[in-house]
């Protein structure tokens, strides 16, 4: 597995008590696969991620990211994990507006310590893998609102994760953009050997997800391997 939660709880002060976002969620995500997790706002998908990221600790049960259990690491040792193994795919790309789509890419190469020749022929390669070849010069102004997408997944690939989790991916997209995201997304996955999580509301695009999970009320259904 690349990717397993086990028996994960997290919650959230609420004044005199504490909100359950996540309770005793277990979720396996083999290499090559997409697991789609759907549900409503509030749902508790959102805190999934972050749990999955090692961005939110969760009150109880453990987190593995590639064979690396992530209880008791350091802030610092959990930073080089996500740097190094997991990449993360926002809902807004939130690209910088004076880079180039070349250069969104090189900027997480160079924070990794990378030599710049490495960073600019690995962020060509990626662009290509996303069909942006032709766009690697151009600036967010000058990118469709897919186009910003693919470039957001391409930078989110640059220092190989192992774990991929993508986040609303098609919220801001019409439907053929937002069909063409998630194939992508899903080529991308096996292609490279990657454990993606894909978190959605909507459930239109998923024909190419492996498996689909939904969460209700901080519960994931079916509990386990997704499936």
């Amino acid at each position: 597995m690349s990717l397993d939660l086990t028996d994960v709880t997290l919650t959230y002060p609420d004044g005199d008590s504490r909100l359950t976002a996540l309770d005793r969620v277990s979720l396996e995500v083999p290499k090559g696969t997409l697991t789609a997790v759907v549900g409503p706002s509030g749902s508790g998908k959102s805190s999934l991620l972050a749990v999955a990221a090692t961005l939110v600790a969760p009150d109880s049960g453990t987190v593995t990211v590639d064979g690396v259990r992530t209880t008791g690491m350091s802030r610092g040792e959990l930073s080089t994990l996500r740097r190094r193994r997991i990449g993360i795919v926002f809902q807004q790309p939130n690209l910088l507006p004076s880079l180039t789509a070349a250069e969104q890419l090189q900027v997480m190469a160079r924070i990794d310590g990378r030599a710049p020749r490495t960073a600019r022929a690995r962020a060509g390669e990626l662009l290509d893998a996303v069909g942006l070849a032709d766009l690697a010069h151009r600036r967010p102004h000058q990118l469709s609102g897919g186009q910003r997408q693919r470039v957001g997944i391409a930078r989110a690939l640059m220092n190989g994760p192992t774990v991929l989790l993508v986040d609303e991916p098609t919220s801001a997209l019409d439907h053929e953009r937002g069909a063409a995201v998630v194939a992508l997304l899903t080529r991308l996955t096996r292609q490279r050997a990657m454990a993606t999580v894909l978190v959605t509301h909507d459930r239109v695009h998923l024909t190419t997800a492996d498996r689909i999970a939904e969460v209700r009320d901080g519960r994931l259904h079916p509990p386990g391997a997704a499936s």
